[in-house]
């Protein structure tokens, strides 16, 4: 049976400080996987807004069924980033799971370590 849906490209885990300009992470349609604190929901306009530090995100979970907010959860979304006329970046969820259990420190050491691997393998590769 063909599938109607458009076939989605593979997800890049980023941290919420590397999507800002002039990052080549902050592109129009991106597909990606973040990680933040929920700071606001706005049942109205399922908006919600993540943050990381100093840094934040909007995410429209508009497409999201089944998951509960809590404002101060920690959350993890995979979807498309789109970029507003104002600069601004909001992400559409197609996933979205609370990680309140998740060990942040082991997550973003692990997240380094992909990040360097790929970096040597793409340095390998051009060589």
């Amino acid at each position: 049976m063909a599938s109607s849906r458009a076939a989605v490209g593979s997800v890049a885990p980023v941290t919420l400080k590397e999507l800002r300009p002039p990052s080549p992470l902050f592109v129009d349609g991106a597909s990606l996987r973040v990680l933040g604190k929920l700071q606001e929901y706005s049942v109205e306009t399922t908006i919600a807004m993540i943050i990381d530090g100093d840094a934040s995100l909007k995410i429209d979970t508009q497409h999201l069924r089944d998951l509960s907010f809590r404002i101060c959860s920690i959350y993890q979304f995979i979807g498309e980033l789109q970029i507003q006329p104002d600069n601004e970046a909001v992400l559409r969820a197609r996933v979205g799971r609370n990680v309140d259990g998740l060990n942040l420190n082991l997550y973003y050491q692990s997240l380094q370590l992909v990040m360097q691997f790929q970096a040597e393998r793409t340095r390998c590769q051009s060589t």
